[in-house]
């Protein structure tokens, strides 16, 4: 998808929207956004299993020994969670599995 920007009459692609936004791969501006971009993917995956488990914040902190608000945090991608807590979130919390790869 292409887009026309306004300023300088040029067309930018939806790949280069984040170089020209947040800088070249690498550099410390595009980490950090890359960093809160994967924190809010993350978030919503564990919001989207709570919803299909019929649970609410408070009942997943409960069973997972948090509290509501450290899971609203999480699902707003306004926390960096270890991987320890996904695990716990996501397996001992909803049921679910979790696999990690690295590419």
């Amino acid at each position: 998808m292409k887009t026309k920007n306004p300023k300088n009459n040029t067309i930018t692609t939806f790949d280069e929207h984040p170089d020209s936004r947040y800088g070249q791969v690498g550099t410390s501006k595009r980490t950090y956004f890359e960093i809160k971009a994967k924190a809010s993917a993350i978030g919503e995956v564990i919001k989207e299993e709570r919803r299909l488990a019929l649970m609410t914040q408070e009942q997943l902190a409960e069973k997972t020994g948090t509290k509501r608000s450290f899971i609203s945090r999480i699902e707003n991608g306004h926390s960096d969670i270890q991987l320890s807590t996904l695990y716990k979130l996501l397996e001992q919390g909803l049921g679910r599995k979790i696999s990690l790869t690295i590419l």
